[in-house]
């Protein structure tokens, strides 16, 4: 399924632009596209870490063998629709 783009006008500082090109030329191939792959790749890890720390924070008080529990729980229920 093809995924339809959206364009984003961002500012950032002439400083910050060049340290990020300069990553993407060193680390990366150059191809079209890179500054938005890495647009996207950040903001994907920050919405991910943000969801991470507040699942963390909500859980701190649980038991580890609760939770442990319920992930092998769930892992036996997708295991079996898999099936």
């Amino acid at each position: 399924m093809p995924t339809k783009n959206t364009r984003w006008n961002l500012v950032v500082t002439k400083d910050f632009d060049k340290s990020v090109r300069q990553f993407l030329a060193a680390n990366r191939n150059g191809e079209k596209g890179e500054l938005s792959r890495f647009v996207t790749e950040a903001a994907n890890r920050h919405i991910f870490d943000s969801i991470h720390k507040a699942i963390l924070e909500q859980n701190r008080d649980v038991p580890f063998e609760e939770i442990e529990a319920a992930v092998e729980e769930s892992l036996v229920w997708a295991r079996a629709q898999m099936r």
